[in-house]
């Protein structure tokens, strides 16, 4: 089997910010915009991997939620509790001075972790934990 991943999806509560992280931060490409209702579906992702997008889309729209799960999931964004991805980077030293820079929040520096991966980790304007495994 030939299987790869094609689209995940993050939720974004303001796709200015969205779009500053993912885009000018990280130097993802944006692929598509949509706009319906007042709301914004933003496809983005690395240049070099065009199969690959990440769509950040506004939250809790699934019409089988309820409004009590709907508020939990706003709740859990806010606190950062409810999404995460993980990215590489032959560079996770470079990649987190960027970030750090760009004032993402830092959830925690680049570590040696004891089962022998280096990474760090910061969340998005939406509460999203990235966090970025160096590729050795």
């Amino acid at each position: 089997m030939d299987i790869t991943i094609h689209w995940t999806f993050l939720p974004h509560n303001d796709p200015d910010a969205s779009l500053a992280f993912y885009r000018d931060t990280l130097g993802f490409e944006v692929r598509n915009e949509v706009g319906y209702d007042g709301m914004s579906w933003i496809t983005v992702g690395p240049p070099e991997q065009p199969g690959t997008s990440i769509v950040l889309e506004p939250p809790a729209l699934d019409p089988g939620i309820t409004e009590g799960e709907r508020r939990t999931i706003v709740e859990m964004m806010a606190k950062g509790t409810y999404a995460r991805v993980t990215l590489g980077t032959a560079d996770l030293d470079g990649t987190f001075a960027r970030l750090r820079e760009s004032g993402a929040e830092v959830v925690q520096e680049p570590t040696e972790q004891p089962y022998g991966i280096r990474d760090c980790a910061v969340r998005d304007p939406a509460g999203n934990m990235i966090r970025f495994n160096e590729l050795r």
